[in-house]
């Protein structure tokens, strides 16, 4: 990131000499330690280990996606020691008021904040309003004062999760004034230059909940093979460089989807309007017409800026149910002219698929269903079909070809790049296969083909062994450079399907539209000027709203166990750490911390090799990936926190165990007060 040059006379630049830098919190490991990449190393500069703050602790510890002010160990140690939290953390606060004996006092969603904050000046306020505050400085140990911002809710409405998430995590909500008005004047599209592919049945296939479609599909056979047809909304052709609906998309990174409501990217005159590609409606569409041999193989492909008309919207289920032979009143007109050769189309690429051999880390959606109110009425796991995959693959393929075609006429884009496991991951990962007596090589290469060996052979192990080498993975980023995608296992890749929800293919429909001489409204030279900057935005942005879509999940669930507090649930340890166990109950998927001090009298050691709790007398062991029944004690809605105990007993000691000299008996106590 370019920084500003020094004022006249002003201090010299300490993140450069006195050792001081703003980094993010980019990545958590199984035992809960925390790691930052600083800003000016860019998306694939080197992960440090964050060391606690110096002196004082500060309230609210920092996690994934926050910004901080570190400094640098001296030398190469490897780690960074937090100065303070920056941005949204620094002063101000989403917090929930708590009148208690005449003093009005907000107590923090955020359950990593443990000091509350006295707010003053808002008498027309009331107990349980939702509020964002921003504190003053305090010196002493209780509560430091505050000042309200904003009234956001009512704790108890249903569905205030969503809305705390999104504060909590500083996501960008609503559109700038001129931004709406753009959408608004938008006309639709004529066919001008385009080619004319109304006549061509394309379908959308999304779920059952969708309010945009970015993305139809249609097949047909080709001598041996198929010929593929892709085509993508064509926001381009309405969000155009510098404009307010451009300034607002890029800051905004992509879509945020919640339980109850969507953050979209674009206004809904656009997202759900004029670039969603409805059925019976002319839409503007960039497509790419690919045409595969009987093996899979792609032989050729080329993109066309089109006019479509979608001939259905089917929902996934919809789709996989004719398939399998149940055909609805939408699908069975369909069925043999249009989903049966996209099906057989799918089994040619699936070949290919297979040969590349993609990793294949199973993870369990879970799905929250609200009721009419807002309620939660269910959590179930979402299924998996082979449709999902179909339209996945289909995808997958449009994705290489648009980042192949720029490549070919080196055109400047955005690549989706997923870098191998780093060599410590690989170590921490060759130390806990050993405690499981699985063998693993760290003198060879990390492949997807050798994790997919490891996980179809991990026999009992197989559930833990895979949550293991998920976290042994990468994040993806966004990057100008290209270093392939490990998890896809394929060399080059930009994502292109999306641009309704993602400021990425936006970019690369824009580099596309230059590339290929298919209109004026390509990428415009301070696009290409700032692409790294953009690269590392829409990264953190990406970063933010998963976060902020994983916490709204966790107030939701917490919501959803309220009436269950006291209750047993069957459950895995998912997480192992100096404080306690993390653990994920098996029924809803919903995770909260069994504090170490709750697990017996003795003192239990954190084993990180073996991702364990051992106790320091008797040797018994929590380890992860280890099933047990707890008790839910404590179920708290407006963080998401749940605290459990557990009910089973422990694993027994290993036979090589020999307890500590002169160990004395010692309960384990509070992180940062062990005596």
């Amino acid at each position: 990131m370019r920084r500003a040059p020094p004022r006249p006379g002003r201090r010299r630049e300490i993140a450069q000499d006195e050792g001081v830098a703003v980094a993010d919190v980019v990545d958590q490991d199984a035992d809960g330690e925390l790691y930052v990449r600083l800003v000016r190393a860019g998306p694939r500069g080197p992960l440090l280990r964050l060391a606690p703050a110096s002196g004082e602790p500060q309230a609210g510890a920092p996690g994934l996606g926050d910004r901080l002010l570190v400094r640098l160990a001296p030398g190469d140690a490897g780690e960074a020691r937090l100065v303070r939290r920056l941005e949204n953390s620094a002063n101000r606060t989403l917090g929930v008021v708590r009148k208690v004996r005449g003093e009005m006092r907000v107590e923090p969603v955020d359950r990593r904040q443990r000091r509350g904050f006295l707010l003053h000046g808002a008498p027309t306020l009331d107990d349980g309003d939702i509020v964002l505050i921003e504190s003053s400085p305090s010196r002493g140990h209780g509560p430091a004062s505050s000042h309200l911002i904003a009234r956001i809710g009512r704790e108890e409405d249903a569905r205030a999760a969503s809305l705390i998430a999104a504060y909590a995590h500083g996501l960008p909500i609503g559109f700038s004034t001129d931004a709406v008005a753009e959408a608004e004047a938008t006309q639709p599209p004529g066919l001008g230059g385009r080619t004319d592919l109304r006549s061509l049945p394309l379908i959308t296939i999304d779920p059952a909940d969708a309010r945009d479609h970015d993305d139809a599909v249609w097949a047909e056979p080709h001598g041996e093979g198929w010929i593929v047809w892709v085509a993508i909304a064509d926001v381009a052709a309405f969000v155009r460089p510098g404009s307010a609906l451009d300034r607002d998309a890029r800051e905004k990174g992509n879509s945020v989807y919640f339980p109850d409501r969507v953050e979209p990217m674009l206004p809904e005159a656009l997202s759900a309007g004029l670039c969603s590609l409805s059925e019976d409606e002319d839409r503007a569409c960039l497509a790419v017409r690919m045409v595969f041999g009987a093996d899979g193989k792609k032989r050729s492909h080329r993109f066309e800026r089109a006019l479509m008309r979608s001939a259905a919207s089917l929902t996934y289920e919809q789709a996989q149910a004719a398939i399998d032979g149940a055909p609805d009143a939408a699908t069975a007109p369909l069925l043999e002219s249009v989903l049966r050769p996209l099906w057989a189309a799918y089994g040619a690429l699936k070949q290919t698929r297979d040969k590349r051999g993609p990793l294949a880390i199973t993870s369990v959606e879970r799905r929250v269903i609200l009721d009419p109110d807002g309620k939660v009425a269910a959590i179930t796991p979402r299924e998996s079909l082979e449709a999902h995959r179909l339209i996945e693959e289909c995808m997958i393929q449009a994705n290489v070809c648009a980042a192949e075609t720029l490549e070919q006429r080196r055109s400047p884009l955005l690549y989706r790049v997923h870098e191998s496991p780093s060599a410590d991951k690989l170590a921490a990962l060759k130390d806990f296969l050993a405690s499981l007596d699985i063998p693993w090589s760290a003198g060879q290469a990390a492949t997807s083909a050798r994790f997919n060996q490891l996980l179809s052979q991990s026999g009992p192990h197989a559930e833990i062994v895979n949550e293991v080498v998920l976290r042994t993975q990468m994040q993806a980023v966004y990057a100008r450079e290209n270093l392939g995608h490990f998890g896809l296992n394929l060399d080059r890749y930009a994502h292109f399907t999306s641009p309704i929800r993602r400021y990425a293919d936006l970019i690369v429909h824009r580099s596309l539209i230059s590339a290929l001489g298919l209109g004026d409204d390509g990428l415009s030279g301070a696009d290409v000027a700032r692409l790294e900057d953009t690269a590392e935005r829409i990264t953190a942005a990406e970063r933010r709203g998963m976060a902020a879509e994983r916490s709204a999940i966790e107030r939701y669930l917490a919501l959803f166990l309220t009436d269950r507090v006291g209750g047993a649930f069957e459950a895995s340890i998912t997480g192992v750490t100096r404080f306690g166990l993390f653990v994920r109950l098996r029924e809803s998927g919903a995770e909260g911390l069994v504090p170490i001090a709750s697990l017996g009298g003795e003192y239990f050691v954190h084993e990180t090799a073996s991702h364990s709790l051992v106790g320091e007398r008797s040797g018994v062991r929590w380890r992860l990936g280890a099933r047990l029944e707890v008790r839910l004690r404590e179920a708290s809605p407006v963080t998401g926190g749940l605290l459990f105990e557990v009910l089973s007993d422990p694993e027994p000691a290993a036979a090589n165990f020999r307890p500590a000299r002169r160990a004395p008996s010692r309960p384990n106590v509070r992180p940062g007060r062990r005596r």
